[in-house]
C-alpha cells in the first residue's frame, strides 16, 4: 500500500530547513505533498504570493520524483482526507515548537482519525532557522545565502531587500 505524507506550511519563503525535511520525508514515503497553507496569523504579512511560494518549492524539489506541490486555504484535516494522506509531517526546531504542534496534531486527529502526525526534529544546522527570522536578516542587508537553497537564493534576496 502506497503511503502519502503531507507537509503543510506557509513556506514564506522555503528555507534549507524546509528542504531538509522534504528530502527526509521523500525517502520514507511513496508520495509527499508539500502544501502551501494559509496561516491566518500571517495574513497581510506574506512576502511572496501562494503561486510564487509554490514555484520556489517546485524549483528546489524538481529532482524528487515523489514530491508534489499544492496549496489549500481550508482545514488541514479535510485536505488530508481529500488526498487520502496517511501522515501529516511537522518539523520541530525546539521544545517551544512542540506545544502548538501537539495541539494541532490532536485536533487534526479528532477531525480526521485516519491521519497521523509525525514529528521530525530539525537538523542541528537548521534548529534556529525560521522564515520570519531569515526575512528580517535579509531585509536588514544580512547575507542569508547559507540558509537558502542556491537555486532560489538570488530571487528571495532580491524580493526581501527590495521591501526595505
Amino acid at each position: 500500500m502506497a503511503k502519502t505524507a503531507i507537509y503543510p506550511g506557509s513556506f514564506d519563503p522555503v528555507t534549507n530547513g524546509h528542504l531538509d525535511l522534504i528530502r527526509r520525508a521523500a525517502k520514507l514515503f511513496d508520495r509527499v505533498i508539500v502544501v502551501v497553507m494559509t496561516n491566518y496569523n500571517k495574513i497581510g504579512n506574506y512576502s511572496f504570493t501562494v503561486e510564487e511560494r509554490m514555484d520556489l518549492i517546485r524549483r528546489v524539489t524538481g529532482d524528487l520524483r515523489n514530491v508534489e506541490v499544492d496549496s489549500d486555504c481550508g482545514l488541514l484535516a479535510a485536505y488530508a482526507e481529500r488526498k487520502n494522506a496517511d501522515v501529516i509531517i511537522k518539523g520541530l526546531r525546539a521544545v517551544s515548537d512542540f506545544e502548538n504542534e501537539f495541539q494541532q496534531a490532536l485536533i487534526n486527529n479528532k477531525l480526521n482519525p485516519n491521519v497521523e502526525t509525525m514529528f521530525f526534529t530539525a537538523a542541528s544546522d537548521n534548529m534556529f532557522l525560521s522564515s520570519s527570522l531569515l526575512k528580517q536578516v535579509c531585509a536588514l542587508g544580512g547575507d542569508v545565502s547559507q540558509f537558502l537553497p542556491p537555486e532560489i537564493c538570488a530571487d528571495i534576496t532580491a524580493r526581501l531587500q527590495k521591501k526595505q
